[in-house]
């Protein structure tokens, strides 16, 4: 994970939405899925470059997806952030 990948992948509202859903808790992929207006292609898509960017973790169970929020990442940012601070 590197910053740049993660403010990268914060930088949409759509994956912004998605790590919303996920602070919920966990989710599979069509739960995600059904909570937008758009395809299931564009969901995994948007998924794809979160993973990537170390936001969430994914679970393979069975022939489903199970996503989570990657809250050690999320810290990490957030401690970066209150260091500018000062």
């Amino acid at each position: 994970m590197s910053f740049a990948d993660a403010f990268r992948a914060l930088s949409d509202p759509t994956r912004r939405e998605i790590l919303r859903l996920l602070s919920k808790g966990d989710m599979y992929a069509g739960e995600i899925a059904g909570s937008f207006d758009m395809t299931g292609a564009t969901i995994s898509h948007h998924l794809s470059i979160l993973k990537q960017a170390g936001l969430v973790d994914e679970e393979k169970q069975g022939k489903y997806i199970r996503y989570s929020l990657n809250t050690s990442v999320v810290d990490d940012i957030i401690r970066w952030m209150l260091e500018l601070k000062g």
